[in-house]
C-alpha cells in the first residue's frame, strides 16, 4: 500500500538528517572528487551560455539566408531559453530516481544530435522547433552539474563549488560571443551549429571517461510522477526554499534585461561602436566573474543571507542608477557604472541562493535544482522581450528596477526556513570537508 505523500516527505527528512551528518563529510572529501570530475562538472554548465551566445553573431546572416522576419528569427533565441527551462525541470526529477550518469548522457548525446539538425535546418520554423529541442538537451547538463556538486560537497566545500559555477558562466558569456564572432570570419551560421555539436561530443567523451556516479542507488528516489508531484510540493511548501528560487528568478530577470537591451542603449543611444561595447560588455562580465567568485567566499566565511542581501542591494542600486539616468539624461559612465552594479549584484547573490535552495534537500537535489534553472531561464526569457516595447534607456530601466524590486520582497522568504528544512539545513551546514 502506497503511503501519503507528506509520510514519505517526513520519513526522507529524517532519513536525510541522519544519513547527510553520517555520510556527507565522507562525500565532501575534495580528493574523493578528483580534479577530473570537477572540471567536467565545471563544464557542463556551458551549455546554456554557449547554446545562447556562439551564434548571436550570425544571427542577421541567418535571417537573411532563411528569408525570414527579423522578429521570427529572434524566436530561435526564445525557443533555446524555455527549452532550458524546461529541460532542467524535465531531467532533475529524473536524476534523483535514476541517477545522474545515465540522464546526463542522454542529455548530452541529445545536445549533439539536435546541434547537427539545427545546422541541416531549411526553414527557420524547423529551427526554432530544433533549437527548443537544444536548449531542452543543453538543460540536462546545467541542472546535473548542481545537483552533482550537492552530491559530492557540502558546507564551505558547495558555496565555492557554487561560486567557480557562477564564475564559469561569467567567463562563457564572455568568451561565447567573442569565439562566436571569429568563427562567423570563416564559417556560416551553419557551421556554427556544426561547432557547437563538437564541443557536445568533447564534453560527451569526458562524461563517458571521467563521470562517475554521484548518487548512490539507496539514496535514489522511488516512485512515479505522483512522487515527483509530492516532491515538488514539498520543496514549494518551503519558504527557505522559495524565497531563495524566486530571488534567483528576478535577479536573472534584470541580467536578462542588460542582455537583451544594453545593446541598444549603449550603441544606439549612446553612441558607442562594437568596439566600444564589446569594452563595456567585457568589464560587465568580469564583474560578474569576480563578484561570483567573491560571494562564494564571503558565503562561506561571513553569512549566506547576508551576502544575498549584499547582491540584492547591488542589484537594486544599479537598477535605481538606470531609472535616473533616464530622468536626467545621464552621461555614459552614469550607464556603465549602473550596469556594473547591477550585473556584479545578480553574481553576488548565485552561489548563496543556491546554496540555500538545495542544502536542506540532499534527497531530492535534482528537483530543487530543476526549480532553479526555471526560475532563471523562464524569468529571463519573460523578461527580455519587455525592453524592447519602448525606446531610449527607460524601458531597460523600468524592467530591472521592477524585477530586482520584486527580488527584494522575495529576499523576505529568505529569512527564515520552515520548520521542516531546519534540520536537514543545520546539519549540513555545521558539516566541515575534511582537508579543509
Amino acid at each position: 500500500m502506497t503511503r501519503p505523500c507528506h509520510a514519505r516527505a517526513d520519513a526522507r527528512s529524517l532519513v536525510s538528517v541522519t544519513t547527510s551528518t553520517a555520510t556527507a563529510p565522507a562525500a565532501a572529501v575534495p580528493q574523493r572528487v578528483g580534479r577530473a570530475l570537477a572540471v567536467v562538472l565545471s563544464l557542463l554548465t556551458v551549455f546554456g551560455p554557449i547554446s545562447m551566445d556562439l551564434y548571436l553573431p550570425v544571427l542577421p546572416a541567418l535571417t537573411t539566408e532563411l528569408r525570414s522576419a527579423t522578429s521570427t528569427a529572434q524566436l530561435t533565441v526564445t525557443a533555446c531559453l524555455l527549452g532550458l527551462a524546461l529541460g532542467q525541470l524535465v531531467a532533475g526529477p529524473m536524476s534523483d530516481r535514476y541517477g545522474r550518469r545515465r540522464p546526463l548522457l542522454v542529455g548530452v548525446v541529445g545536445y549533439v544530435v539536435v546541434s547537427l539538425v539545427c545546422a541541416a535546418s531549411p526553414t527557420v520554423e524547423t529551427l526554432i522547433a530544433a533549437r527548443f529541442v537544444q536548449g531542452l538537451a543543453g538543460g540536462v547538463g546545467i541542472v546535473i552539474a548542481q545537483a552533482a556538486g550537492r552530491d559530492l560537497y557540502s558546507g564551505g566545500a558547495l558555496l565555492r563549488y557554487y561560486g567557480r559555477l557562477t564564475v564559469l558562466g561569467g567567463l562563457a558569456a564572455v568568451v561565447g560571443p567573442v569565439i562566436g564572432g571569429q568563427l562567423a570570419s570563416v564559417t556560416d551560421w551553419r557551421g556554427i551549429f556544426v561547432f557547437l555539436a563538437g564541443v557536445g561530443a568533447v564534453i560527451l567523451s569526458a562524461c563517458l571517461l571521467v563521470f562517475r556516479e554521484t548518487l548512490p542507488a539507496r539514496a535514489r528516489v522511488a516512485g512515479g510522477l505522483a512522487q515527483t508531484g509530492c516532491d515538488m510540493r514539498r520543496l514549494l511548501a518551503d519558504r527557505l526554499f522559495l524565497g531563495a528560487v524566486l530571488v534567483t528568478g528576478f535577479v536573472n530577470a534584470a541580467l536578462f534585461a542588460y542582455l537583451s537591451g544594453a545593446t541598444f542603449v549603449l550603441q544606439d543611444v549612446y553612441g558607442l561602436s562594437p568596439q566600444g561595447y564589446s569594452f563595456a560588455f567585457g568589464l560587465n562580465s568580469a564583474g560578474f566573474m569576480v563578484f561570483g567568485f567573491l560571494a562564494g567566499r564571503t558565503s562561506e566565511r561571513w553569512s549566506e543571507r547576508g551576502t544575498l542581501l549584499v547582491g540584492i542591494a547591488m542589484c537594486t542600486a544599479g537598477a535605481v542608477g538606470l531609472l535616473a539616468t533616464a530622468a536626467w539624461d545621464l552621461p555614459l559612465a552614469a550607464v556603465i557604472v549602473s550596469l556594473l552594479t547591477m550585473v556584479s549584484g545578480v553574481a553576488a547573490t548565485t552561489p548563496p541562493a543556491t546554496s540555500l535552495a538545495l542544502a536542506g534537500y540532499p534527497d531530492i537535489a535534482g528537483t530543487a535544482s530543476s526549480f532553479l534553472g526555471v526560475a532563471r531561464f523562464a524569468f529571463g526569457g519573460l523578461a527580455a522581450p519587455l525592453v524592447g516595447l519602448g525606446s531610449g534607456v527607460t524601458p531597460l530601466a523600468v524592467v530591472t528596477v521592477t524585477a530586482t524590486a520584486l527580488g527584494a520582497l522575495a529576499l523576505l522568504g529568505v529569512r527564515r526556513p520552515s520548520p521542516a528544512t531546519t534540520p536537514a539545513v543545520a546539519g549540513d551546514h555545521d558539516l566541515t570537508p575534511a582537508g579543509r
